[in-house]
């Protein structure tokens, strides 16, 4: 099963991974959305790989560090998270509501589309 949280509750999740672990936030969205909204990493790595390129590009990513998907409302980075927990790796999580619910929770300064 996948751990979700919303991006409110981010900072209860870096917390509970440790800061020690150096958490990912993997934003699977397009380049055009990107130029749109992106989020500021504090706290962990941000990265960004298309939904469609994870597969090519999971040697960039390691297994051992915990890993939260983002994309624009949920449903995309559920799937990658999905994608990566059916290839081992074991602490991966879903940030549900995306971009979207990031700009309303989190940073009210986020454009929204």
């Amino acid at each position: 099963m996948i751990t979700q949280f919303r991006p409110s509750e981010l900072s209860a999740w870096l917390q509970q991974v440790g800061p020690d672990s150096a958490p990912v936030v993997l934003d699977v969205r397009e380049p055009s959305e990107l130029q749109i909204a992106s989020v500021k990493a504090e706290g962990f790595t941000l990265l960004t790989i298309p939904m469609g390129t994870v597969p090519l590009r999971l040697s960039e990513l390691d297994p051992q560090r915990p890993i939260a998907c983002l994309c624009h409302h949920g449903g995309r980075s559920m799937q990658v998270a999905q994608f990566l927990a059916s290839r081992g790796y074991e602490n991966v999580a879903n940030i549900a509501g995306g971009i979207h619910a990031w700009a309303a929770e989190v940073d009210p300064t986020l454009a929204t589309y």
